[in-house]
């Protein structure tokens, strides 16, 4: 039968907080109880129960982690990330896959507060007010990844989206472009949605290009969907060079749909994406993107995380971390 801290302060004639204090301040007990403890550990082979410490102590270290799709590549950097700055910190993670669903993610804000989570990393999605709700309503001190509230005091770390899609789209401007259509986010359902939507748009603006409806499709989050996105962007009557797609994944739905049509990339059409994914530099032809420091942002995140619990405040609210163009084969001048 498991040995529990009651058959350890038994066996040392001690009480049960006095194996407490050993175990987790053990500067604070005096050398000879403390040697008692010990032995009684050894001797019982007793090993602490993480959660049962953490009802005593309100303290577990462990952070709460919601992803929106843990199988889109773009949440491998992220996560590895946060786990890098856990090791450091002494933190555990608990992920949770919240597929976009409002019922799933506010019962997993339920479930780390009964876990005892010290705090949580909500990453990449729009933070309605159903969530942030919850949140509060169990005190629980949470920190935004990949994403941001402006309209809430909450700490966040993310990249300038709107900045890095005119970017993007200057650069095909530069390179000759002036047809340059976009596969896009879903407008108000995601929280680079807007923005990237709007970096295109300004771009093309400052060359004097008036936007269209035509030459905007949306698509959900997955390759598919912009694979077939792609089909009706390209099957009107519009004259396309470029296509920004708003992400990476979706680039690739991109040019899996124009080689599959006969379409070369990028001789008839080049193709830029937004992420810089494991997968850009390795597919045929490699993307041109928007580098996002995915690994710096969970890694921030967790260590912003801990700032709050912490000290109760951050430093910097709202973190906007640098991003950059990779220039690779999926385009060329016109």
């Amino acid at each position: 039968m498991k040995s529990t801290i009651r058959d350890v302060a038994k066996y040392a004639n001690v009480s049960i907080s006095t194996v407490s204090r050993v175990m987790n301040a053990p500067d604070t007990v005096v050398e000879e109880k403390r040697a008692k403890v010990l032995e009684a550990i050894e001797a019982l082979q007793y090993q602490p129960n993480g959660f049962a410490r953490g009802l005593i102590y309100k303290k577990s270290d462990t952070l709460g982690v919601m992803i929106p799709d843990i199988e889109n590549p773009y949440y491998a950097g992220l996560i590895r990330g946060m786990q890098d700055a856990a090791v450091m910190l002494n933190h555990s993670l608990m992920i949770c896959n919240t597929d976009r669903d409002k019922k799933r993610t506010i019962a997993y804000v339920q479930n780390f507060f009964e876990k005892q989570v010290d705090g949580i990393i909500f990453a990449s999605d729009s933070l309605h007010v159903e969530y942030y709700e919850e949140m509060q309503r169990y005190r629980l001190p949470f920190v935004l990844a990949s994403t941001n509230a402006p309209e809430y005091d909450i700490p966040s770390v993310d990249i300038d989206d709107e900045q890095g899609a005119y970017e993007a789209v200057k650069y095909l401007l530069e390179s000759g472009h002036r047809q340059i259509g976009m596969i896009s986010f879903p407008l108000g359902e995601t929280i680079s949605g807007v923005p990237r939507y709007s970096g295109y748009k300004r771009a093309l603006s400052e060359f004097g290009i008036t936007t269209d409806e035509a030459d905007v499709e949306f698509a959900e989050h997955r390759f598919e969907h912009a694979y077939d996105a792609a089909e009706r962007l390209l099957s009107r009557d519009r004259e396309f060079t470029a296509i920004f797609a708003a992400s990476d994944e979706f680039a690739m739905g991109v040019i899996s749909y124009l080689r599959e049509h006969g379409k070369s990339v990028p001789d008839d059409m080049s193709v830029i994406g937004f992420d810089n994914i494991r997968m850009a530099q390795m597919f045929i032809p490699k993307l041109t993107t928007i580098d996002q420091p995915t690994y710096d942002i969970g890694y921030r995140s967790v260590q912003k995380l801990h700032e709050l619990i912490t000290t109760g405040e951050v430093a910097e609210l709202r973190e906007k971390l640098p991003h950059h163009l990779i220039v690779r084969e999926s385009t060329k001048t016109k």
